[in-house]
């Protein structure tokens, strides 16, 4: 005999209980399993739909600086300087692109690529290496800005996306 829940159960429908208890156990994994399989979908859905709203602002920033460093490094003819690239996006239809400063910083050539593929000069506008924020801004018609959320609306340990064009 045994006993579940103060219920004594002879040995032939204890078996048949444990394969119930089983197949319950076993029907609410893959319940669970579905349900976090729509949860990851659905997320998935809404990062493609930010990142397909967000694609036209986003810009791939290509630098050159100087090497200062007495050491001839690259390749071509002007391996004297150092090239680098980040991404950005563009945030007033104006042309101002919010980057990093680390990747513009010191800068003496900043080209930036967009969505389409037209390349134009930037300029540094402004550039905060203790936040690694700057501000660059190209001259072009027809530029679609980034729609800017409201900062004071996010909660702690609320999930985030980044979207950045390396290529």
């Amino acid at each position: 005999m045994r006993t579940l829940n103060n219920t004594k159960i002879s040995v032939d429908n204890a078996a048949g209980l444990d394969d119930a208890i089983e197949n319950r156990n076993a029907a609410a994994i893959d319940s669970a399993k579905a349900d976090d399989a729509a949860l990851l979908d659905a997320y998935s859905q809404a990062v493609v739909r930010a990142a397909g709203k967000a694609s036209p602002s986003v810009v791939n920033i290509e630098i050159r600086r100087p090497n200062n460093q007495g050491k001839r490094r690259g390749r071509g003819r002007n391996s004297g300087e150092l090239r680098g690239a980040g991404s950005g996006f563009i945030f007033t239809p104006d042309g101002f692109i919010l980057t990093n400063s680390h990747v513009v910083s010191g800068a003496d050539r900043i080209d930036v690529t967009l969505l389409d593929g037209s390349r134009h000069p930037a300029v540094i506008t402004g550039d905060d290496p203790d936040t690694d924020l700057a501000v660059i801004r190209i001259n072009a018609d027809k530029l679609s800005a980034a729609e800017l959320g409201d900062s004071s609306r996010i909660k702690v340990g609320q999930l985030a996306i980044a979207i950045g064009n390396p290529y």
